[in-house]
């Protein structure tokens, strides 16, 4: 199977999102994109995601179908294959997606000490 789990990033969950972006930008990290809530922040290939009240714990995530730079990619794993994969290999997901569906979709783990991955594709 391929394992490419697509674009990574932490996405931590902040109190005040102005001060987390404020500070993330002291640290050479500039804003790549954003919503009500949320930002994405970047710096070289390493990426940051704030999200105010949106997540109870900080968290791993990957994006399917777009590189490093959110740049889509003309092809990629989707995640039913990736979810078949993990399922093989004897992971189980907390939330699981139709494999007959398709388009956008996410799945979530967890490690063995209860951190939360997402696997969140977009496309």
């Amino acid at each position: 199977m391929s394992s490419d789990l697509g674009a990574f990033s932490i996405s931590l969950a902040v109190k005040d999102l102005d001060a987390s972006i404020a500070f993330y930008e002291k640290l050479g990290f500039e804003a790549m994109g954003g919503g009500e809530g949320w930002r994405m922040m970047k710096m070289g290939d390493k990426v940051i995601g704030l999200f105010q009240g949106m997540f109870e714990k900080n968290m791993l995530t990957f994006n399917p179908g777009w590189t490093q730079d959110a740049a889509p990619l003309e092809q990629f794993t989707d995640i039913r294959a990736l979810q078949a994969a993990l399922k093989v290999r004897g992971l189980t997901p907390k939330t699981e997606i139709d494999p007959e569906s398709t388009g956008p979709a996410s799945i979530m783990l967890e490690d063995p000490d209860g951190n939360p991955i997402l696997i969140d594709q977009h496309r």
